[in-house]
């Protein structure tokens, strides 16, 4: 799966060439994307629009430390698992599957345990947690399996509540604005991250971790966040989740393109190998990061489900194209930017914003566990042991891959929109109000 760790994987190629001019070169070239990367974000986030954001400074800092610090540290952790030199995807696989049990149980804790107590505690554990891998040198594949699932358990106990305090403190016609900055800025930091970690051992990485996890738990408990919660929750199963018919049209599209972003990455890793790969990894996350803020803008705009319809569609699109002509540059060179703005797109809804749409205060835990099983569930599939390509050609895999995301549209024509009608219609009206108002500045100006 071309996951928005691309940046990290990169990083990894480009220490195994032996070539050190294409090494200084790539590196360069990556930094200069990030400045100019991280120049832009700052004048956004200084633009007059960020006052909109429809939440106080305060709790946007609040959420945006505790997003930030979360998923730049699962980046920084899915480096150390990139970087052993052996037993790579079992070791990936153990990561992800503890993840997945725990986020269940964290699910569970959150009805018994009050949120900002809970979040506490997750963070302590993820620096205890990360220490442990400072034994890494002397410790047996039983025992790094041991370790990295319980990174795992440390990293999912929190997430669902983690994710629901975005929800919780973000209104839904700007919920979509919020978790794009968010995201962008955890995007764009994951390979000057990548870049530190590669630097230095796994016994100082994991001191690394420790310490960045714990200047996380710092700027959370300095913001100082006060509780929501005013009266005692009550219990919502996952049955009861399942059942919600809004929510299963909208998870089986997000379980179709997981399926198929995995499988549709391992093939292009046996069909073209890492030095295309390393090409892909170096353009894909900058296009990525632009369309997954452009992409939150447009769901707080003209609703979630039309930019979902449109990721589909236009991957769709790119996939049916390298399938019909899988040996012309041009193909790939359209392929490559489509999917990188598709991803984007797609990883900002249903990460992020869709599952706060449809839940409330007392179920976003249970929403957000679940919703994050697809993307989960396939990055813990190690499909690099499996031969993909020795049953299936280029052109019939991308057809085929084609076909199947032009069928995971048919449930969202299903699907209702997550964001009011009332909340469209009001924008749409405020922007003809401003057109008119900048046609009577001009003709007045004339006259």
């Amino acid at each position: 799966m071309l996951h928005i760790y691309l940046h990290i994987t990169i990083v990894v190629h480009v220490y195994n060439f032996h070539d050190a001019e294409y090494e200084f070169a790539v590196h360069n070239s990556q930094l200069d994307h990030c400045s100019q990367l991280f120049d832009v974000v700052l004048r956004l986030l200084n633009a007059r629009w960020l006052a909109g954001l429809g939440i106080p400074r305060k709790q946007f800092f609040l959420v945006f430390a505790l997003l930030f610090n979360a998923f730049t540290w699962y980046y920084m952790t899915l480096f150390v698992i990139e970087s052993l030199p052996q037993h790579l995807d079992a070791f990936r696989a153990t990561f992800y599957v503890a993840t997945i049990g725990a986020s269940f149980a964290g699910a569970m804790l959150s009805e018994k345990v009050k949120q900002l107590k809970l979040l506490y505690l997750w963070m302590i554990i993820g620096t205890i947690a990360s220490l442990q891998l400072t034994l890494s040198n002397i410790a047996t594949v039983a025992h790094l399996s041991v370790m990295f699932a319980l990174i795992g358990i440390s990293f999912g106990i929190g997430m669902p509540s983690c994710l629901a305090y975005l929800a919780n403190n973000t209104s839904v016609e700007n919920r979509g604005k919020t978790s794009a900055i968010v995201f962008v800025l955890v995007n764009l930091a994951a390979f000057p991250l990548a870049l530190i970690l590669s630097s230095f051992d796994t016994v100082t990485n994991s001191l690394l971790l420790a310490s960045w996890r714990a200047v996380g738990l710092t700027a959370f408990v300095f913001l100082k966040p006060t509780a929501q919660e005013n009266e005692p929750r009550r219990s919502f199963s996952i049955k009861s989740v399942l059942q919600d018919k809004s929510f299963v049209l909208y998870l089986i599209p997000w379980l179709m393109f997981s399926i198929i972003d995995t499988v549709e990455t391992a093939l292009l890793t046996d069909f073209f190998g890492t030095q295309y790969n390393s090409l892909t990894y170096t353009i894909k996350p900058v296009i990525a990061s632009f369309s997954m803020l452009v992409g939150g803008l447009l769901a707080d705009r003209i609703g979630r489900k039309r930019v979902v319809m449109y990721g589909f569609v236009s991957l769709g699109v790119a996939y049916a194209i390298i399938g019909i002509a899988p040996m012309l540059p041009l193909a790939w060179n359209v392929y490559l930017v489509i999917d990188a703005i598709a991803a984007g797109i797609l990883w900002i809804i249903f990460i992020m914003i869709l599952w706060g749409d449809l839940s409330t205060q007392q179920s976003r835990e249970k929403y957000y566990v679940i919703g994050s099983i697809p993307f989960l569930a396939t990055a813990a599939i190690p499909l690099s042991m499996i031969p993909i390509s020795s049953f299936l050609q280029a052109n019939t895999a991308f057809s085929i891959a084609s076909f199947f995301l032009f069928l995971a549209v048919l449930p969202l024509m299903y699907a209702p929109e997550t964001l009011p009608q009332k909340k469209i219609e009001l924008r749409r009206l405020r922007g003809y109000v401003d057109q008119a108002k900048k046609l009577a500045g001009k003709q007045t100006e004339k006259n």
